[in-house]
């Protein structure tokens, strides 16, 4: 006889069936005597937690044990011992007891390293639960005291198995339970580790460092605790990985590799001897496919950058810097002068790395351009195109794909068959006539198989013969193959229902693919007729997104013309995105930001498509309004250049005046536009007026990123005051997102008056307000700016706290840039005291900078180690790293301007080390000179640590 109190209070025979055992009061004197089997109980505690009103009597509970006795009969003894009752059973005949002892064997066996027989113990155990322990008796003291520790047995139990899982490395499956788990019991430090370490396995490091900043918020909130020190270790563990993206992979491919295998390995030859290898082809004959299996097979990191939904060539070189993972510039906003393909040069100069460009021809003299440069620049890396024409650079290697030899196209024909049709087999010979009348190309063989879902073999042969004119045929030119795979694209297209061509045809606007949910939206059409689509191979699904082959695509679109449906198709696309980038902004400014920013990113190609079209058809409306609702995402994420060219084409077609009641989004749309230098200039004042009648008195815009981006790029300006104005006029703003910039703002404008503790105490109320609102952008922001007042007032520990958790934040923002500058100033702070420590500092933010493209920031890192052998008195290298530094340090960006007079103040203190106080005059004058266009002060110098003279020289000017 088996006993239950995990759950409702249950007995079963052996042979499963249950007991009955009658009323509430038995059931609850059962579940009494099994929280302890064969350990006594008194009766008046017994009848007190049956009965807590009193109602039950002594005789009452003879006759209620008396009964229970009856039910359970002679499997199960309750004897009277004493002065009490006690249940004799085997402890392993009890749930309970089972439970535990499985539990602790599993706990020791995940001690040992033992973790699939530790998973199998716990799980084994987790499945005796039916529902709350001792359900029945909630107004039992003993029975809830038993419950909670049984309920955290479990916890604890269910941590244990996790943490076995994860060991077996199942992290994907773990996530979802643990967040839920989390999220009932955030006060729980393990099970947000386990959240933490899944999350990071999965690539979601920085994911997993928000786990830890909520976990540690709620701590200090409701208990006033600090995390614990496993948890804090493995905060650091995390924050010591690489944060760097990992460049984009090869395409998922849903179906095995059928022949060729021999041509990978030729290739990967041919790639080892020369930089760039072209793999020239018709459509259809397998040349992305091909490029794929040579990148998985190589030793070298990959990036792999589709450009078939490039609109023209002039986005290529930004197509390869978001596949990189690198962004155009930072938080702040970024210097205008170096282009992406400066940034891709820098970001790759000392990368060894394979770069596949598929689909080249309809880029071909762009993709040429760039490729020849940076091949020149970059010499670790290659690159390997796929294209319909070579490309035409000197060094090119060619490789000819051509269609699969009689063999493989039936082993391919048989293998797709069969993935529709089980047990799919044919003669050979009537296979090879197939696949010849195909002209062996694997497409148009995918396409052909796909169809015996609903055709036996020999009505696909007679359709076939009907639509491509032949039974067979020999070799024929490229443009004649070219001809029977659009042959049996058309075919296939002409075997679907209305529904399925009105979708297929009008799924062809999308850029880069698409949601289930953003289909039927913007084609109008059902789950049902998708999943259609992707059995008949029109299209293809992979990690929650449809997309479709470029050939279909073509096809696609000649037909969405021909229908009359393309301007229809494309409005309703526009819309759509508009949409979602609505739906997101206000969530970019607060803690749901990372959870929306992945949804964002998968959706640039599509955003980039909509501005295009709303720009080119003179939708003026759409156009402000997509640009406007996307600024916030385009600026976190440092891909802003991307829409500057279509940005300022708009403006051009406006003219001066802002269209009515879209005055904020005009002003957001010069901002985007504002690296055309003569646009900013011609809308900049207008631009500000309307962004001041948008934000004036109790007035809350729509778009508050704008005012702060409207702020930083006007620093530098001939007169910023009315900027500057603008935004210390939001702290009652409505918008609190405008209240913590306008406290962020303040706080520079008391660094202005020199009144450093007004300034720490306006950036001190703008962090917590950011923080309030979850916003890492503004808080990683601010927390730069309070740690480079510790810093000045000598709190190093300060400051590299501070820093610390603006590096976090950072982190999980995917802002290299800012991060690698963020390491510069801790490596400063650190400098005085710890110099190997500040030196690890400089070296990785040199390496981020470098991953990120950033000259900038390497040469402030560049300036860091330089100091570092300056303090170590080898005057050579502090020279020569100082000299690097000056050449990588734009003067006229401000933000680098600290940086520029900190290394032009290095080499005037090796000069002076030298005993050369000429050179160290004339240096410090320049960095005089150089503070004095930033206005800066002798006492903003003096709190950089900078030189005496130096300070002296800004005096005197």
């Amino acid at each position: 006889m088996r006993f239950g109190i995990l759950g409702e209070t249950r007995v079963w025979h052996d042979d499963g069936t249950e007991v009955p055992l009658g009323g509430p009061a038995r059931r609850a004197l059962l579940a009494l005597l099994l929280i302890r089997p064969g350990q006594v109980v008194p009766p008046d505690r017994l009848t007190e937690e049956i009965d807590p009103d009193g109602a039950l009597s002594a005789h009452a509970l003879q006759s209620q044990v008396s009964r229970l006795r009856t039910a359970l009969g002679p499997a199960a003894a309750i004897e009277r011992a004493g002065a009490g009752y006690r249940i004799v059973v085997a402890d392993d005949d009890v749930d309970a007891c089972r439970f535990e002892r499985l539990a602790g064997q599993g706990r020791v066996a995940l001690r040992d390293g033992e973790a699939e027989r530790a998973v199998a113990l716990l799980r084994e155990a987790l499945h005796l639960w039916r529902g709350p322990a001792l359900a029945e008796l909630t107004e039992s003291e003993t029975a809830q005291a038993a419950a909670m520790r049984l309920e955290e047995l479990r916890l604890a139990a269910l941590e244990d198995r996790i943490e076995g899982e994860l060991r077996l490395g199942e992290h994907r499956a773990a996530i979802a339970e643990l967040r839920e788990l989390v999220g009932r019991h955030p006060l729980r430090e393990r099970l947000a580790g386990l959240l933490m370490r899944a999350l990071s396995a999965e690539g979601g490091q920085a994911e997993a460092l928000v786990v830890f900043e909520e976990t540690r918020r709620r701590l200090a909130e409701e208990l006033g605790a600090d995390p614990s020190a496993e948890l804090v270790a493995l905060h650091r563990e995390l924050l010591s990985v690489d944060p760097s993206p990992s460049p984009a992979a090869p395409p998922a491919q849903l179906t095995s590799f059928v022949g060729r295998d021999e041509e990978v390995t030729e290739v990967a030859g041919l790639l080892r001897v020369a930089r760039l290898v072209t793999l020239l082809g018709p459509g259809g004959v397998g040349k992305t496919r091909l490029s794929v299996e040579v990148a998985g097979a190589a030793a070298d990191e990959v990036c792999f950058v589709e450009l078939a939904a490039l609109g023209d060539g002039a986005g290529l070189p930004r197509a390869v810097l978001g596949a990189l993972g690198v962004r155009e510039h930072g938080l702040q906003v970024g210097d205008g002068s170096h282009t992406p393909v400066d940034r891709l040069i820098a970001a790759l100069s000392h990368r060894v790395l394979l770069l596949v460009l598929d689909n080249c021809e309809h880029v071909v003299e762009e993709a040429a351009a760039l490729a020849a440069r940076l091949l020149a620049a970059c010499p670790q890396l290659r690159i390997l195109a796929t294209s319909r024409e070579p490309l035409g650079v000197i060094g090119e290697h060619l490789h000819q794909v051509r269609p699969l030899d009689g063999d493989e196209a039936v082993r391919l024909f048989t293998d797709r068959a069969r993935a529709v049709r089980r047990g799919f087999a044919a003669d050979p010979a009537r296979l090879q006539r197939v696949c010849a009348a195909l002209d062996d190309l694997p497409l148009a063989i995918e396409l052909a198989a796909a169809r015996l879902r609903a055709l036996d073999l020999g009505e696909l042969e007679g359709r076939l013969n009907d639509r491509l004119g032949v039974a067979a045929r020999g070799s024929r030119p490229a443009d004649g193959r070219h001809r029977t795979l659009r042959s049996v694209v058309a075919w296939s297209w002409d075997l679907l229902s209305e529904p399925e061509q009105r979708a297929a045809r009008r799924f062809t606007v999308f850029a880069g693919g698409a949601t289930a949910e953003s289909v039927r939206r913007v084609c109008g059409t059902d789950g049902e007729t998708l999943e259609s689509l992707v059995d008949k191979s029109l299209l293809e699904v992979s990690r929650g997104r449809y997309r479709m082959l470029e050939t279909i695509r073509a096809y696609g679109a000649e037909r969405l013309d021909e229908a009359g449906d393309r301007e229809p198709t494309l409005r309703a696309h526009a819309r759509h995105v508009l949409g979602l980038v609505r739906t997101a902004d206000p969530h970019l400014r607060r803690a749901e930001q990372l959870e929306w920013l992945p949804i964002l990113v998968a959706e640039h190609e599509n955003l980039l498509a909509a501005v295009r079209w709303a720009v080119e058809a003179s939708d003026v409306a759409t156009a402000l309004e997509l640009l406007a609702s996307a600024s916030t995402y385009l600026w976190i994420r440092g891909a802003s250049a991307a829409v500057a060219p279509y940005a300022a084409r708009l403006l051009g077609a406006l003219g001066d005046t802002p269209p009515d009641g879209l005055g904020e989004e005009y002003a957001t749309c010069v901002l985007l536009a504002a690296p055309e230098r003569e646009t900013w200039r011609r809308h900049q004042a207008t631009a500000g007026e309307a962004l001041d009648a948008a934000w004036t008195g109790d007035r809350a815009g729509r778009y508050p990123a704008a005012l702060l981006l409207w702020m930083m790029r006007n620093v530098g300006e001939s007169d910023p005051r009315a900027a500057f104005t603008l935004l210390s006029a939001q702290h009652d703003s409505p918008e609190p997102w405008a209240r913590a910039v306008a406290r962020y703002v303040s706080g520079f404008g008391a660094l202005g008056e020199r009144d450093v503790t007004a300034a720490a105490r306006h950036f001190g109320t703008a962090v917590e307000e950011f923080r309030v609102l979850g916003d890492r952008w503004g808080t990683a922001l601010v927390l730069d700016m309070l740690a480079g007042l510790a810093g000045g007032r000598g709190d190093h520990a300060r400051a590299i706290a501070l820093t610390d958790q603006a590096l976090t934040l950072t982190d999980q923002l995917g802002a290299q840039e800012d991060a690698a500058d963020l390491l510069v100033n801790r490596g400063d702070y650190l400098a005085a005291d710890d110099a190997e420590a500040a030196r690890a500092d400089y070296a990785k933010a040199a390496d981020l900078a470098r991953r990120a493209g950033s000259t900038t920031c390497l040469g402030a890192a560049l300036r860091g180690l330089g100091d570092i052998a300056l303090r170590e008195g080898d005057l050579d290298e502090a020279e020569r790293l100082y000299a690097e530094a000056a050449e990588r340090t734009d003067p006229h960006w401000i933000r680098s301007l600290g940086n520029r007079v900190r290394t032009l103040a290095g080499l005037g203190r090796v000069a002076e080390a030298r005993g050369d106080h000429a050179t160290a005059r004339a240096r410090y004058q320049e960095a005089a000179e150089a503070m004095a266009v930033g206005g800066s002060t002798p006492d903003a110098l003096r709190l950089l640590g900078l030189p005496e003279a130096l300070a002296e020289a800004v005096s005197r000017r």
